[in-house]
């Protein structure tokens, strides 16, 4: 015997090994007896969506609102209108807190809410009680009652104002463009205190026309970065919570490892796997662990944001899984995937 054809079924046996790599036990074969080995253990995969966002056009003409500078020009008298700093430079007359802004003879005049054209009707009724047939020009000096807020992978990230309506794409623009680290299928639009169901990932990457919502004041757009990955883990396990993926790879016999299966054990014939595909889409996976365990499935890649139930005792439907997951998702949700926050946690 050469030593190539000694090493042959060595070697072969090394690679099965690697192949069931992350498998902590599999059952033992009596020589001669060949054990089929399927894909993967996923016994049930429910497809969900949440519809789009419904885009509503704004109105095209820009509406005033508080801390937006407006300059106010009356019969081209500068001791009527809006002050002017040393060197011609326009200053400006700010609105306050109230909608208001105040100018020589008229004092304090609401403006907030209404466009240019309506701000200059309002004012020369007011100056026409002491000038006769007064006219009045008035223009946006400084844009600043509607923010939008970038953050995350943008190369220029920041607070941005809006100067007309823009949609989503056109605010991503923006912040300059995206970072090689942006990580976009979890990225998300986030609107007061709730993520929106928008899928930033699919209008950057196909330009689907129904992800490109028109932006509100006050919107914040975030794109995470993509090195600090993990998945979360629930249920029948010593340490529930976030497991980090070690180069964004991690099985997911691993990943209960990581956190200790209790001593029940829980039910690994139905571990219920939540995967977030965008922020509009996502997967109901059951998975079968034990055929992993067993040798008689090969190991079950998990995905960023996944998140993994192992229920204590047999489960019969989804909504069970759910109504006992959601205490857990509650107190994470900060640092949950756009999709569950969206589909699972939203209180409408």
């Amino acid at each position: 015997m050469n030593i190539q054809s000694f090493f042959r079924p060595v070697l072969a046996a090394t690679l099965l090994a690697l192949l069931l790599g992350g498998c902590s036990a599999y059952r033992d074969l009596r020589p001669g007896v060949v054990q089929d080995v399927t894909p993967l253990a996923v016994m049930e995969n429910q497809s969900v969506e949440v519809p789009p966002l419904p885009s509503i056009a704004p109105a095209s003409d820009y509406l005033v609102g508080a801390g937006d500078v407006l300059f106010v020009n009356v019969d081209g008298r500068p001791e009527l209108g809006s002050p002017v700093l040393s060197g011609s430079k326009l200053s400006g007359s700010r609105v306050d807190g109230q909608g208001r802004i105040r100018l020589p003879l008229v004092g304090s005049v609401a403006v907030a809410g209404l466009n240019l054209d309506q701000i200059q009707q309002r004012l020369a009724e007011a100056f026409s009680v002491y000038l006769k047939q007064p006219w009045v020009v008035v223009e946006v000096a400084e844009y600043r009652s509607q923010p939008v807020n970038l953050l995350g992978q943008f190369k220029n990230p920041g607070t941005y104002y809006l100067d007309r309506p823009l949609t989503l794409i056109q605010g991503v623009a923006l912040g300059g463009g995206l970072l090689d680290s942006a990580n976009l299928r979890s990225a998300r639009l986030l609107r007061g205190e709730r993520t929106q169901p928008v899928d930033i990932y699919q209008l950057l990457t196909s330009g689907s026309p129904q992800q490109n919502t028109w932006l509100q004041a006050g919107d914040t757009i975030y794109v995470p970065d993509d090195r600090n990955q993990n998945v979360f883990v629930f249920g029948a396990v010593k340490k529930p919570g976030p497991v980090p993926m070690p180069n964004g790879r991690l099985f997911l016999d691993a990943a209960l490892a990581s956190s200790g299966l209790d001593e029940i054990g829980g039910d690994q014939r139905f571990v219920r796997i939540i995967r977030s595909l965008s922020a509009t889409k996502g997967q109901l996976l059951v998975v079968d662990l034990g055929r992993s365990l067993r040798g008689e499935a090969l190991p079950y890649n998990l995905q960023e944001g996944d998140i993994i139930y192992v229920p204590r005792s047999g489960i019969g439907n989804w909504n069970q899984a759910l109504s006992e997951m959601l205490p857990s998702l509650q107190a994470l949700s900060a640092v949950l995937q756009p999709f569950v926050q969206i589909k699972f946690l939203r209180e409408d």
